[in-house]
């Protein structure tokens, strides 16, 4: 299991738990040979310890994306955690945000915020285009992110990864 220096946290998790999580890549166009970012989310998450109890490749539709979020809370109550990839920009056909906004329970804005801040000093102006969110669906914590494989390994290695036990364990 990947060790996090906590040391600098406010509030240090006293245990590392390994999370079930569900990895969702939200894409007309990909399959599971060319998913590579997907492919990275599962990756740094069995890296860091946690499983992948679930992986689907879903049409940028906001009824398939409420299927997979009432799929993880009926059929997986083991899931924890889901992680979106693809569907936060401005084209007509993507949905991930507009669908995920509608139905969270909480949301987390620091996590879109600093996203595209991160972003920014990566890419410049053309952050502002990102809709990544996070935040729960009753005990589940969500969070959707861009489909690049760059916005993929920034969200997941200086956000997701760095919290997702101490988010985790706030919904218990």
């Amino acid at each position: 299991m990947l060790m996090l220096d906590r040391s600098s946290q406010p509030h240090p998790d006293p245990l590392q738990i390994e999370i079930n999580c569900a990895v969702i890549t939200v894409s007309d166009t990909r399959t599971p040979i060319t998913d590579s970012s997907g492919a990275l989310v599962k990756q740094l998450l069995l890296s860091a310890g946690h499983k992948i109890g679930r992986y689907q490749i879903i049409p940028d539709e906001s009824t398939q994306i409420w299927e997979q979020l009432d799929a993880a809370i009926v059929s997986q109550p083991q899931i924890r955690a889901i992680v979106f990839n693809g569907g936060t920009g401005i084209s007509p056909r993507d949905n991930t945000y507009d669908a995920i906004s509608s139905v969270l329970t909480k949301t987390l804005p620091g996590f879109g915020e600093i996203f595209r801040f991160l972003s920014y000093q990566e890419i410049g102006s053309r952050a502002i285009a990102s809709r990544a969110i996070a935040g729960t669906y009753q005990h589940l914590l969500v969070f959707s992110l861009p489909g690049s494989r760059g916005a993929v390994q920034l969200g997941m290695e200086k956000l997701i990864l760095p919290e997702i036990i101490h988010l985790v364990n706030q919904l218990i």
